[in-house]
């Protein structure tokens, strides 16, 4: 079975920057994508970014492009999300995601939530004005 916990998350002034991680255990993590969601109060749950786990290709949603980045180390099974210059609009829950097996550098494939198999218990991401 394989555990995602994320942590890092925490209250922030607009402009500052927090970097989120992610520690998997169990299952082989070297060979799963992991996806970056997030999901604000009252809105649905949207892709932020990700990683193949082949490429080491790196994806990210349009309002956090140039801003955040995605990374992650096979060796220490972690995955992290750098987030800098943040905006209010940045508060949400994040969770962190893997798929397990599967190569795709499809944008499309890798933004949709059901891609996913595995998911964390997110971290809160609070950004004040």
């Amino acid at each position: 079975q394989v555990q995602l916990v994320e942590s890092g998350g925490g209250l922030v002034q607009a402009g500052e920057s927090l970097r989120l991680s992610c520690a998997a255990s169990g299952g082989s993590f070297s060979t799963y994508t992991m996806g970056w969601f997030r999901q604000a109060p009252g809105k649905v749950r949207e892709f932020v970014a990700a990683i193949n786990w082949k490429t080491i290709s790196t994806f990210y949603s349009d309002s956090v492009k140039g801003r955040f980045a995605i990374s992650r180390d096979n060796a220490k099974k972690t995955v992290w999300l750098q987030m800098n210059s943040l905006k209010p609009e940045d508060t949400a829950v994040y969770y962190c995601a893997a798929d397990r097996g599967y190569s795709s550098d499809s944008y499309d494939w890798l933004k949709k939530e059901a891609t996913y198999d595995y998911w964390g218990q997110g971290t809160q991401v609070t950004v004040s004005s």
